[in-house]
């Protein structure tokens, strides 16, 4: 079944605060690999010019993929049949210890391709003060509609 195109446009409720801390940013960078000291250190962040360790450019993904909204049985998404199709981030400034952020989704779109189905996601990821901190944009597809 294709997904509800009604979902275009639709933007979820914020999700929950979220803090980023140098332990989560420590173990995300241990989870793939990157060994750069401006996520573990925090003398090595301040002499790279940030007030605390900051976050991969990928760690967003934790949070960003969290109350989004795709759960909504309505969409009619089949979690069984997606694979990932893209992953892209634009960033106004970096993650940091200590920011506690909200993420806030919204559909941009849904088209069939072929027997698929492509839908795009595009979260901005905000302090809860309300500083944009980067957009994240999803592509996820479902297969074999």
């Amino acid at each position: 079944m294709a997904l509800n195109r009604d979902f275009i446009g639709r933007t979820f409720p914020p999700s929950q605060p979220y803090e980023v801390s140098r332990v989560k940013i420590r173990e995300f960078a241990d989870a793939i690999g990157d060994q750069n000291p401006v996520y573990r250190d925090q003398e090595a962040a301040k002499a790279a010019g940030h007030p605390d360790v900051i976050a991969p450019p990928t760690f967003p993904i934790v949070v960003s993929l969290v109350d989004n909204g795709l759960a909504d049985p309505e969409l009619g998404l089949d979690y069984a049949m997606v694979v990932h199709g893209e992953q892209r981030f634009e960033y106004t400034r970096p993650l940091r210890a200590g920011d506690v952020i909200v993420c806030t989704a919204t559909v941009t779109e849904i088209r069939s391709i072929g027997k698929n189905e492509k839908l795009v996601l595009e979260t901005e990821i905000r302090t809860v003060e309300g500083e944009l901190v980067c957009k994240s944009y999803n592509t996820i597809v479902e297969r074999g509609v």
